[in-house]
């Protein structure tokens, strides 16, 4: 049986007799002047002139004195038409030679455009420049589908299976339309901080690293929230900010340690302001990346938790409706939010594990045991809550979540127990966070020294006691409605998981 190594010692051979007639394998420039693209969509135009392409070759045949050789650069594949003919460039290679060139090379031809026999469109040349040698080859398609592999060697995943290329691509655009949209309503992108001496503005468990020059512990980031409220309070009136955020927890399909995120203040407005605002947003950035409002979501055949998700069809294109958090709740189990039975929240958990894949699986039998001792009722009903979102097709806002879930929301002044807090729920997650920002720095201070009460007794996604963020509010921060989404966003709207859905995800090391 054939193996790698084979391969790599043929190709290996092929470079030594390149370099032998003098020829580098790896020169530092092409004169390409016409990319394969133009040449498919201006086919009219370009016929029977001269251009200079290259790529990578993706197919070789020979028949004696003709040669077809297929490349592909990232607009287009096309043939290249090769004739023999003792008359070459120097250092090129012609039919004669077209042996030592392997599937995977990267080339340049200089040719005319035209059409072959069969009617294909080609570049007609005698002769071909090695750009640069491939010792690998390239996989098949078929046999390149392991998921860990793919993703372990995302380059050669996005050669073989184009699909994942073009997603990359749609998630550039998904972040673009999130910027143009933006800009056009009067934010300012600002760049804040991702080493943090105090970490704060989403319940998540830090990562901790260490600053040689200082010798002190940072955290990275776990959201961009704080800084950019502090440049609220700085006299800026709109800013947004586009950049990594990094949280401490598990791998599936919805969660990612390290990802893309997004979070926007406007001073002067509210809850009801943005709530208009995020849905008109995220209607344009659906629009300009995939081009529809209606999309069909889940099940993924093989995601990457073993469990499939259900199947929603969803319309973006309407109103979205308005859903009180309590009353969703009282709804579908019977939970008071705000005077809580905690042995029917312990009992609803149970119940929903019983039914659950993970049943049988002792370490989750023992997770949820834990979670049942030592989280907060309030954690405990979030939990219940992230039952209910699952089969949640939507679209719809959910509203006036409790004030024990939300630290840095205002409160309803028509009911100070929930917060002037929203979530856009759509096809079983929450596709943003946002709420009127709390900016009296007395009643923060109160908040943030509950969250660090929770934290002291062990809760690790409680938030930390910012002194300066409070300092900061004690000289004013106008009234705002801060809202932020991640690219989870992208991967719903894709339809795949998180690892698919980035160009080289984090996996565990062999």
């Amino acid at each position: 049986m054939v193996q790698l190594s084979d391969y790599r010692d043929e190709r290996l051979r092929k470079l030594d007799e390149i370099k032998k007639r003098g020829i580098n394998p790896y020169p530092a420039k092409s004169g390409r002047d016409t990319r394969i693209g133009n040449i498919l969509e201006n086919f009219d135009e370009l016929n029977g002139q001269t251009v200079t392409i290259a790529g990578r070759i993706v197919a070789i045949r020979s028949f004696g004195k003709l040669a077809f050789v297929k490349i592909r650069d990232y607009t287009g594949e096309v043939q290249i038409f090769m004739k023999q003919d003792e008359d070459i460039p120097e250092k090129t290679f012609g039919t004669k030679d077209i042996k030592l060139l392997d599937s995977g090379d990267f080339i340049e031809t200089t040719g005319l455009v035209g059409r072959s026999q069969t009617g294909e469109i080609s570049v007609f040349s005698n002769s071909v420049r090695l750009l640069t040698k491939s010792l690998r080859p390239l996989p098949g398609r078929d046999g390149f589908n392991n998921k860990e592999e793919r993703y372990r060697r995302r380059y050669v995943d996005m050669n073989v299976n184009l699909e994942v290329r073009e997603r990359m691509v749609r998630r550039s655009k998904f972040w673009q339309a999130t910027r143009d949209f933006m800009n056009a309503h009067g934010f300012i992108e600002i760049n804040t901080p991702v080493l943090e001496h105090t970490t704060g503005g989403a319940d998540a468990t830090p990562f901790v690293t260490h600053m040689d020059a200082l010798d002190e512990d940072f955290y990275l980031r776990i959201s961009q929230e704080l800084p950019l409220k502090r440049l609220l309070g700085a006299g800026f009136e709109r800013v947004y900010d586009i950049g990594p955020r990094f949280r401490n927890e598990g791998v599936d399909d919805e969660h990612l340690p390290e990802h893309i995120a997004f979070e926007s203040y406007s001073a002067y407005d509210d809850y009801e302001d943005g709530m208009e605002l995020y849905e008109e947003m995220i209607k344009y950035v659906a629009k300009e990346t995939w081009g529809t409002l209606e999309f069909d979501l889940g099940p993924d055949p093989n995601p990457d938790d073993g469990v499939a998700a259900p199947k929603f069809h969803v319309n973006l294109d309407q109103k979205w409706p308005r859903i009180k958090y309590a009353d969703l709740l009282k709804e579908k189990y019977d939970v008071d939010v705000f005077n809580p039975d905690r042995k029917q929240l312990e009992q609803i958990l149970r119940d929903d594990f019983e039914k659950s894949a993970d049943r049988n699986d002792k370490a989750a039998r023992k997770s949820l045991e834990h979670t049942l001792e030592t989280a907060s009722d309030a954690r405990l009903i979030d939990h219940i809550w992230k039952l209910i979102r699952k089969t949640s097709a939507g679209p719809y806002w959910l509203i006036e979540e409790p004030l024990s879930l939300s630290p840095l929301a205002k409160t309803s002044e028509e009911n100070p127990l929930v917060t002037q807090r929203f979530h856009p729920i759509i096809a079983g997650t929450e596709m943003g966070n946002g709420y009127s920002e709390l900016n009296d720095p007395l009643d923060q201070l109160e908040r943030f020294k509950e969250q660090q009460a929770l934290r002291d007794a062990g809760d690790t996604e409680a938030q930390m006691l910012d002194e300066d963020f409070v300092e900061m509010l004690e000289y004013g921060m106008p009234p705002a409605c801060g809202w932020g989404n991640s690219e989870r966003n992208f991967w719903l709207l894709e339809g795949v998981s998180g690892r698919e859905a980035v160009p080289f995800p984090i996996i565990k090391q062999k």
